[in-house]
């Protein structure tokens, strides 16, 4: 509850109407939202190694973008047909920066919608993430992700969550994150393709 010379402001005292877009409100005075979500577009993910665009079919060690088929199925992020190719990782890597609305050192996680398309891989497929905190002179910090590999190897795909030690981290940060596909495959049956469907930055705001 806020109070004004003592007295005591109960929910609805003063109509949002009533604040003029002058008001001397410090956003560290609002309330906290949390696990505001931050959406990181498909088309925001890179190679890797270079920052150049994701190739349309992933190759060698880096993961693809799939323009999917309008109004059917969207943009995402593939490893590409990887049955019978046995042990092989891809990687892309994006930046995104924290907005001023964050509420500093407070919760990041990095949210990954992810699964198997037609068949799930017969020995194993992983997701993993790598966070960096850049600085201003060039450097990055060491790793920041909490959160181990995480199993994608089910044709449902699922939201997984990887914790960022969010100690030292203000709004305009930028974070640099490479993410990992691992799959072992060695059927020689139907598609087996680790998919990236979508991917956000949750965090607490204020404002």
């Amino acid at each position: 509850m806020a109070t004004i010379d003592g007295s005591l402001l109960t929910d609805g005292t003063v109509a949002a109407a009533k604040f003029k877009g002058s008001a001397e409100i410090l956003r560290s005075q609002l309330k906290q939202v949390a696990n505001v979500k931050k959406g990181i577009p498909a088309q925001d993910w890179r190679v890797w190694d270079s920052g150049a665009v994701l190739p349309t079919a992933a190759a060698a060690d880096d993961l693809g973008i799939d323009d999917g088929t309008l109004a059917t199925t969207y943009t995402h992020i593939q490893a590409g047909d990887l049955k019978a190719a046995g042990a092989t990782t891809r990687y892309a890597l994006t930046h995104v920066a924290l907005p001023d609305y964050y509420d500093d050192a407070q919760t990041v996680q990095l949210r990954l919608h992810a699964g198997m398309q037609t068949t799930v891989a017969d020995t194993t497929c992983t997701i993993d993430a790598q966070v960096y905190e850049l600085g201003d002179n060039g450097a990055a910090s060491a790793d920041i992700c909490a959160t181990a590999a995480q199993d994608m190897n089910s044709v449902t795909a699922a939201d997984l969550d990887f914790t960022i030690t969010e100690t030292g981290l203000v709004a305009g940060d930028v974070l640099e994150i490479r993410i990992a596909i691992a799959c072992n495959d060695g059927a020689t049956g139907t598609a087996v393709i680790p998919t990236l469907w979508k991917s956000w930055l949750l965090f607490d705001a204020r404002g």
